[in-house]
């Protein structure tokens, strides 16, 4: 539908969404703001320990350092790329294992308490285990990664394929579409958003085996940044591998936000 067809209700609204969205975005960056400045004004007058707390300007001065000579962007890199891989093979992984517990019901109910029990070990405790199974380096890392999201996925796309409309498979049913047709044209484009959710959802997750991982076996990345700086009690480096790590994890987040808003747009029924 062509904007210029809008009433002027509709477009009254769509401008106070806007500004709804703006006022939050201000928000937002202020709270940071405050918090940031608050925080440099403690840590200056002495109320806060800059030893315990560092404080921004001196995480600010290292990222700086770190930037000049390089060094922050192979961490950078590696620590992405395990991320990738981690939470990539295992939502592709879940996703499959899923798609074929819909399929069979009689495997579904044979794994069921198994998967119960996966999911309730603390599989970031069982990374020292995972890592002499994998081996040390980039592949226990990322193996440690699968490990804590692929049963998480397993669960969700399960569930999501599971309270399909009962009414919409029997009528394809009726029509006599097989059950590949029923996957292939009603569940997975049905969950396609589902989907999208648990990437996000598995973002975070993966970034958590990886930084585990790291902290164990690696002498790159993020997590040893952070390891490293409690090591030699440099907190202004431990607040730095913090923040860095923020950013790269909200700015996979962002990405595959932008994707899902890209997809719901072309997908859109007013879309001229």
């Amino acid at each position: 539908m062509n904007k210029q067809n809008y009433s002027d209700e509709y477009k009254a609204y769509l401008v106070c969404q806007k500004k709804k969205k703006a006022k939050i975005l201000a928000w937002q960056i202020g709270l940071v703001i405050i918090f940031i400045a608050l925080w440099e004004f403690l840590a200056r007058v002495g109320i806060l320990n800059t030893f315990l707390f560092s404080s921004p300007f001196a995480i600010w001065k290292l990222l700086v350092s770190y930037l000049s000579n390089g060094s922050l962007f192979s961490h950078i890199g590696i620590s992405v790329w395990e991320t990738i891989l981690g939470f990539g093979i295992g939502t592709i992984l879940g996703i499959i294992i899923a798609i074929i517990l819909w399929w069979s019901d009689t495997v579904a109910k044979v794994l069921s308490p198994t998967l119960v029990v996966l999911n309730a070990l603390p599989k970031t405790a069982l990374a020292p285990i995972i890592i002499v199974w994998a081996g040390a380096g980039i592949g226990g890392i990322v193996v440690t990664a699968i490990t804590i999201s692929i049963v998480t996925t397993i669960l969700s796309a399960y569930n999501y394929f599971s309270l399909m409309d009962e009414e919409k498979i029997k009528m394809l049913k009726s029509f006599g579409a097989t059950k590949w047709q029923i996957l292939t044209k009603l569940i997975l484009p049905a969950n396609i958003g589902n989907m999208i959710s648990i990437v996000k959802i598995n973002i975070g997750l993966a970034w958590v085996g990886v930084i585990v991982g790291e902290f164990l076996v690696s002498r790159y990345g993020l997590g040893y940044l952070i390891v490293y700086g409690g090591q030699v009690f440099r907190l202004d480096l431990v607040m730095m591998g913090v923040v860095v790590l923020a950013i790269c994890a909200f700015g996979m987040y962002a990405a595959v936000n932008l994707f899902e808003k890209w997809f719901t747009k072309k997908k859109s029924p007013n879309k001229k």
